[in-house]
């Protein structure tokens, strides 16, 4: 991170010390002009900047209006704010499998979980590639059930339909959220987030949730939230914003290599792909298919000075927080076995082939390949 931000460093200096010498610091002009830019990046939305991800989605479903209790569909593979925001509001949140590939929401699953009590699905598009939209979308209208995109992962990513319409992760639902923590592909130098719409009136609505519950200062509409991204991140994103299409295509070719040269190894699965998505490779996550060696081999890259991550370790319904929604071992198989299996290697824009040849190697040495 340090080094993509050295190749940077003019450019961010420049950004910062405006805002400096300017000292708009809350709601300065930087912050309009970087949504006006990533909306037009992502295919004319709305963009409604806040202060961080979990935020984002707290402020979608704020924005739905649910009575208490309502319950919000949410994959079991995920990070936990995705839950944590339903949960807050005192929002029921019910969980569903993934897809054993992809790692993301299995529609099936969702369409099993409607009830007369569902309030929102939300899609998470897990580690850049886009969750089934087609099939997803397709069960929000049948049901009328609104459908959230968790996009904090697959900024710039987008999807086929069967009918030829292509869209932006995040476009398609009636809110997209992302989030611009500092390691997410757009990443800030601090925390930061987004809300998307293509509808002028919620994009109001969110804008005035995010602000206290105003439009007019001092005069307040809504219970809303202190929820803003400050000018400086601001000013920085935009800096950031204009290298992410070019990060993108190199992520996308170390990718590229990883599958190549992985998928000779017997004892690992290399990331599938959705022939509907583009994938903008937040991780690169492989499966180690043999019970138990996934720690082992994570220990053996980490002596050999290879960073790596799990995502995720536990899954949600294990989790102490959220044992009342009373969910029990072995009820959702597939996240339960991605915990134990999924090691993310390193990808990032100024990972060197040399550095990618020798994490491959070291990978092949441990399963003697």
């Amino acid at each position: 991170m340090a080094a993509e931000h050295a190749a940077l460093q003019p450019a961010l200096n420049e950004a910062m010390h405006e805002v400096l010498d300017t000292a708009a610091f809350i709601q300065g002009p930087a912050v309009g002009q970087f949504a006006a830019e990533l909306g037009e990046y992502l295919g004319g939305v709305h963009i409604i900047p806040c202060a961080n991800g979990t935020d984002a989605l707290t402020l979608a479903l704020m924005s739905l209006e649910l009575p208490a209790g309502a319950e919000i569909i949410i994959p079991a593979f995920t990070y936990v704010a995705t839950l944590e925001a339903a949960a807050l509001l005192g929002l029921r949140p019910v969980l569903v499998d993934a897809l054993p590939d992809t790692f993301n929401i299995d529609p099936a699953a969702v369409e099993a979980a409607i009830t007369p009590r569902t309030g929102a699905i939300v899609a998470v598009h897990l580690f850049g590639q886009c969750a089934d939209l087609e099939a997803l979308r397709a069960i929000s209208q049948h049901y009328g059930v609104a459908l959230i995109e968790d996009n904090a992962q697959a900024i710039g990513a987008t999807f086929q339909f069967h009918s030829g319409e292509m869209a932006f992760a995040g476009a398609v639902g009636e809110i997209g959220t992302t989030s611009f923590f500092p390691s997410k592909n757009l990443g800030a130098l601090g925390d930061g987030g987004a809300l998307l719409t293509r509808d002028a009136t919620r994009a109001a609505l969110l804008q005035q949730l995010a602000n206290h519950g105003q439009s007019r200062k001092y005069y307040h509409q809504r219970i809303g939230l202190n929820s803003r991204l400050d000018t400086l991140q601001a000013a920085l994103l935009r800096v950031k914003l204009r290298q992410l299409p070019a990060n993108t295509a190199t992520r996308q070719a170390v990718a590229a290599r990883y599958d190549a040269a992985l998928a000779g190894v017997s004892s690992i699965s290399t990331p599938a792909r959705d022939e509907r998505s583009s994938h903008v490779f937040h991780q690169y996550t492989i499966q180690v298919e043999e019970a138990g060696r996934r720690d082992e081999l994570q220990l053996f890259l980490k002596k050999c000075g290879v960073p790596t991550m799990i995502y995720y370790p536990l899954p949600v319904h294990a989790q102490p927080a959220y044992a009342y929604l009373g969910y029990r071992a072995g009820q959702f198989p597939v996240a339960e076995r991605l915990c134990g299996a999924v090691l993310s290697l390193p990808i990032h824009p100024l990972l060197t082939v040399e550095q990618q040849e020798y994490i491959i190697g070291c990978v092949g040495a441990f399963f003697g390949n």
